[in-house]
């Protein structure tokens, strides 16, 4: 399923979410040298644009390595706790972001949904957030 956002008036799109993340991630030589990475920043800002509207349950939809072809997909997608997940299945990537870091989000409920959770969320999730919301999330984890 492509992905887009427009920045003035130009429209990025990327082709899957697999691209999609490659493209928010912060620029490293390596992406660049592999071809996975934003041509510009402006690119890399509409990827992470983009990013922050996808629900959360397309995770689960869309697998980044197909279920068929991957062990490691296979485990997490079987693994995954529908209940744990349902109190935050309505929200999309930036939503959840937000949500980490309201005060109210304690220790105790971000335990209630880890196992909701998949990897590919969380790094999406991380693709979003600045330094200083790491930081602030760190040093305020309760």
């Amino acid at each position: 399923m492509p992905y887009q956002t427009t920045i003035g008036s130009l429209v990025y799109r990327f082709a899957d979410l697999k691209t999609l993340l490659a493209k928010a991630s912060p620029a490293r030589s390596g992406d660049y040298l592999a071809g996975l990475a934003a041509a510009t920043y402006e690119e890399r800002m509409a990827a992470k644009l983009a990013l922050a509207e996808v629900p959360l349950g397309r995770f689960l939809d869309e697998a980044l390595i197909p279920y068929e072809q991957d062990e490691v997909t296979r485990l997490i997608i079987d693994r995954h706790d529908a209940t744990a997940f349902a109190p935050i299945s309505h929200l999309t990537v930036g939503d959840l972001r937000d949500w980490l870091l309201l005060e109210k989000t304690d220790s105790a409920r971000l335990a209630a949904v880890a196992a909701g959770l998949t990897p590919e969320m969380v790094a999406a999730v991380s693709k979003l957030m600045r330094n200083q919301d790491l930081i602030w999330w760190r040093a305020n984890a309760r």
